[in-house]
């Protein structure tokens, strides 16, 4: 057993709270990770907030980084020493898994959400002898040191800022990975992005990375579009300022975008981006939006070929697309700094309150 220091969260709608807790041995297809940094996503959120199912009190975070300190029996991809970026878990053998779109797994929700336990059932994290919610995203990374699923783990060049990669692992893959993966626009092909938070902006600089054509950024916070200007993109819109269906149609001649990205969550927007669209064009969904909440739309104008198609963490296979994209931080064609904010571990909740308030866009712990 080892023990450690975690961020608690008790109940729905509860601050994080610093305690001591135990971690059990990794397992056989397992590894011991000690934190160097964490990001804060939205997700995170919406499991204090009480709005995604996790079972509390538990440990979350999903965008870990740090070095492995002890792996198990089978694992042979790592060893003591390694810096490591965080993801997502799988179950390695359903047909999604095995044709290499892991975030489609058969078993994905109840093995990095829903269930907050290894799949027999126990949690690697006990307080007290009392197990506690764990294994989110089959790593709980706000913790100084963590029990972690291996195919969680993705293996980083030694030289690799954890600091400033450790967001790869969620945010920084899903919007990357639905322009890549999933829209993969064609040369000269328009982008609309939905909201510029961090997957937003990630978005916009895949987007840029392409020969793309017109990209524009919606948001309602000017710093952001400020931003969004500054990573890649040639349109921005305010959306306490002008209708952004009407900005759209005229950035667009009235034909309409080409592609575009809902981050927001939000059903009214969501409806503009699909109106949006040209004939043939397609909607990525990327935010989360509580479970039973609907969105209206025209079916006549889908018999024009939109497409509206769901994504989870950009349909990426962490273990080849975060090391491409901490390759291109290396070479500057991804400037991750431009979005992270850092924070001590023990001011998680200034982070949480920060990010909630839209004051930074990706907070980071440092450990």
């Amino acid at each position: 057993m080892h023990s450690t220091t975690a961020a608690i969260i008790e109940g729905p709608g509860a601050p994080f709270t610093f305690t001591e807790v135990m971690l059990d041995e990794p397992r056989k297809d397992e590894v011991l990770v000690r934190m160097v940094a964490a990001g804060l996503c939205h997700s995170d959120l919406n499991v204090q907030a009480g709005r995604m199912p996790f079972p509390l009190p538990g440990v979350i975070g999903h965008e870990g980084a740090g070095i492995i300190e002890q792996v198990g029996s089978s694992v042979t991809k790592v060893r003591p020493g390694d810096k490591v970026l965080l993801s997502f878990t799988s179950c390695e053998h359903c047909t999604n898994c095995r044709n290499g779109h892991p975030a489609y797994c058969d078993t994905w929700l109840p093995r990095n959400v829903t269930g907050g336990k290894r799949s027999d059932g126990s949690s690697p994290i006990t307080r007290d002898g009392v197990p506690v919610g764990g294994h989110f995203f089959g790593q709980s990374s706000f913790a100084e040191a963590a029990v972690v699923d291996a195919r969680s783990v993705v293996k980083v060049d030694p030289e690799a800022d954890l600091t400033v990669l450790a967001p790869l692992g969620c945010g920084v893959q899903t919007g990357v990975g639905t322009v890549w993966n999933v829209l993969a626009p064609r040369p000269g092909e328009s982008l609309a992005v939905f909201g510029a938070g961090a997957v937003g902006l990630s978005a916009i600089m895949a987007a840029a990375a392409l020969p793309s054509g017109d990209i524009i950024a919606i948001d309602r916070v000017p710093s952001r579009l400020e931003l969004a200007l500054e990573l890649g993109a040639r349109h921005t819109i305010n959306t306490t300022e002008v209708d952004p269906a009407t900005a759209l149609a005229e950035i667009t001649g009235g034909r309409g975008v080409d592609n575009a990205v809902d981050t927001t969550g939000i059903p009214a927007l969501l409806r503009t981006a699909v109106d949006a669209l040209s004939t043939g064009g397609a909607c990525a969904v990327v935010g989360v939006a509580p479970p039973g909440i609907d969105v209206a739309l025209d079916m006549h104008d889908l018999l024009l070929g939109r497409r509206v198609l769901g994504v989870t963490l950009g349909d990426g296979e962490p273990e080849t697309l975060l090391p491409r994209l901490a390759m291109l931080h290396r070479q500057g064609k991804l400037p991750l700094e431009k979005l992270i904010k850092h924070y001590k571990f023990r001011d998680l909740n200034t982070a949480a309150r920060d990010m909630h308030d839209g004051a930074t866009i990706k907070p980071v712990t440092l450990f």
